[in-house]
């Protein structure tokens, strides 16, 4: 449960601007609501907790450039509205200062000495020099964040605040011993029970059904039957289908191999183990431990718990650290480097293993250049085909008399759907421009020449349009006719088994009724609910007897052609002696969920209570965005 909390202070939403520590940081003020008309308006406020449009939109843009740098494309503040992204951010954050205000308030205070600690503990705050807490490289590293020391020291007392409430909740939140009593008893009763089974041989055989019936079924199950709109397009395609194999001139691929020649060659690799310590002093002591032989990670240990990084097959690019790299690259396989002033701390390093150079040859690149100057040939082709197509279109020639004149191909596709599917189901294997086009054009319209990326283009024209519609009965007779006669099975069964059970129920002995149908009846006592029994009976069986009370009838189905009819004639509590261990073992696996439960009610109760709230509109004016944007609720 203690994550609900840890949740607000390491939300995705709260992006870093400590990396290497995985701080989030997320800008919050506190402004006494009498004065909240002459500051700035808050996006979020709560009790004494407020969030302004400027840290809002400076949050945001943090948001922002996290998203790009995940999904490797550059993202802009409209993608993430368009996404809903700032309505999540509300509704979270507004919870959490709506707790933090609240948590104040109630005198739940960590002192400010935690978290002086917390940051000196820091190794991106270290001198160089000394390796410990420089107060200068301190302010340094916060102003290129564009974060003052008094939002970090905020945020981290924040977080002090919401571990140690989490924390106590925690320890507090119990399940009831009663609650465990009883699940554990639910659990362990077993019961008696008599029961047969209905199947298709106790009931009329279902004949094939008519068009009309089929047609009835068919309209009342139009929405799923009904077939989406299916469009069929023909694509231009500039490229030449045996491209890849088109031969390359020998003196390319020399001038190509002499210009890449250092790019293709593979550079020395190293195979190395460093640990980094926070003053010359310790390091010492590492150097020393590892020449006599001891294993990096014992060493690290001894030595205030360093952890050792291992590096494998690293070339020197690789390693960020010039003075590090140096000294790796400049050792001997098996030596021990001297301490290196590294850009924190102080490092050693044991080289373990070395792969020399290994110089590119013409014949070692000589399929990566071919392929390489295959594929530059054929985007160059495929640029003059689009040149010429246009040239051609634009001197009054037709899609066809176009692509016949400039040597390119027009090639239909299948019928798809909007969301690319084929009318098997399976995906269209086409590029996602091709099936956005097909459908903004109209019946017989041609496309301009759609650049694909990657040196792709194509031309698109919309053949046929089939709209959405009931297939014809005679296209799916079969199947059709196979889903009536399996519903019309499923009824018999019904009725057959509420018939039955009724008889019972009425007074009837449940031997008789079984004998009447023709089924065999099966009596079994000490029936538990547990896995194995679960297979052999069925779920179905189990849930009716597990769900009446002694003396009642009950019947359900069991599979796709049985149903059964039962009656439950004993329920035996388990003994206590087997129950009681069982009921802690529930109480104890049930308290952390209860107490998820717990931390859930606390912080809506805090929100009502410090009556947080925000503003989306406002949200949105922060950003720039004019657009119609789905609103966050505003917290009660």
């Amino acid at each position: 449960m203690i994550s609900v909390f840890r949740k607000f202070a390491r939300s995705k939403w709260a992006v870093g601007f400590l990396i290497i520590c995985g701080f989030a940081v997320v800008f919050t003020g506190a402004q006494m609501d009498v004065f909240s008309g002459f500051g700035p308006k808050h996006v979020i406020s709560a009790g004494s907790r407020s969030l302004d449009q400027t840290q809002f939109r400076q949050e945001f843009e943090r948001i922002r450039d996290n998203a790009s740098q995940q999904t490797g494309r550059a993202m802009t503040i409209d993608d993430l509205v368009k996404e809903n992204l700032h309505v999540r951010y509300l509704e979270e954050n507004t919870r959490k200062l709506g707790l933090l205000a609240w948590a104040w308030d109630a005198g739940i205070r960590p002192g400010k000495e935690l978290v002086i600690q917390q940051i000196r503990a820091l190794p991106a705050f270290f001198s160089q020099l000394t390796g410990k807490f420089d107060e200068a490289e301190y302010q340094r590293i916060l102003a290129e964040q564009g974060v003052t020391p008094a939002q970090l020291e905020q945020e981290l007392l924040d977080q002090q605040t919401l571990t140690h409430f989490g924390s106590a909740v925690v320890a507090g939140a119990r399940m009831p011993r009663v609650y465990g009593a009883v699940l554990a008893a639910r659990a362990m009763e077993t019961r008696d029970g008599r029961w047969f089974q209905i199947t298709t041989a106790q009931i009329e055989p279902v004949g094939a059904p008519t068009d009309a019936q089929l047609t009835a079924f068919m309209n009342e199950n139009a929405a799923q039957m009904r077939m989406p709109e299916f469009r069929t397009v023909s694509v231009v395609l500039f490229g030449d289908a045996g491209a890849s194999n088109a031969p390359i001139e020998e003196s390319r691929i020399v001038e190509r191999f002499n210009f890449k020649k250092d790019t293709l060659s593979l550079p020395e690799r190293r195979t190395f183990v460093t640990l980094t310590a926070p003053d010359k002093a310790a390091a010492d002591r590492i150097a020393a431990a590892l020449r006599s032989g001891q294993a990096p990670q014992a060493v690290g240990q001894a030595n205030g718990g360093v952890r050792p990084a291992d590096y494998t097959e690293t070339p020197r690019s690789a390693v960020t650290d010039p003075a590090v790299a140096a000294a790796v690259f400049g050792a001997a396989v098996g030596q021990v480097t001297d301490p290196v002033q590294a850009r924190v701390g102080f490092t050693v390093a044991k080289v373990t293993a070395a792969t020399p150079a290994q110089p590119a040859t013409l014949e070692s690149a000589r399929s990566t250049l071919i392929a390489e100057l295959r594929a530059e040939d054929a985007k160059a082709k495929v640029f003059q085909r689009v040149e010429q197509y246009e040239k051609a279109r634009g001197e009054g020639k037709n899609l066809e008399q176009a692509v016949q004149a400039i040597g390119a191909r027009l090639v239909p596709l299948p019928p798809f759907t909007q969301d690319g599917k084929l009318p098997n189901g399976q995906a269209l294997n086409a590029p996602p421009q091709i099936i956005e086009n097909a459908w903004r054009l109209t019946k017989g319209g041609e496309s301009d020449v759609i650049d694909a990326g990657q040196g792709q283009y194509f031309v698109l024209r919309l053949d046929d349009i089939r709209p959405a519609a009931l297939p014809a009965l005679a296209e799916i007779r079969e199947p059709l006719a196979r889903e009536w006669i399996n519903r019309e099975t499923a009824r018999r069964l019904a009725a057959k088994a509420d018939e039955l059970s009724a008889r019972v129920r009425g007074g009837q002995d449940i031997a008789a009724v079984a004998a009447s149908a023709g089924a065999t009846l099966t009596s079994r006592s000490g029936v538990q609910q547990t896995p194995a029994i679960q297979t052999e009976l069925g779920e179905g069986l189990l849930r009716g007897l597990f769900g009446q009370a002694r003396g009642q009838v009950f019947s359900g189905q069991t599979a796709q052609t049985t149903w059964v009819v039962g009656r439950v004639d004993g329920i035996h509590p388990p003994a206590a002696a087997l129950a009681a261990p069982v009921s802690e073992q529930i109480r104890m696996r049930g308290s952390p969920e209860m107490g998820n439960a717990m931390a859930e009610l606390i912080i809506e109760a805090a929100a009502r209570k410090t009556k947080a709230r925000n503003d989306p509109a406002l949200a949105l004016t922060a950003l720039g965005v004019t657009q119609p944007a789905t609103p966050a609720a505003p917290q009660p």
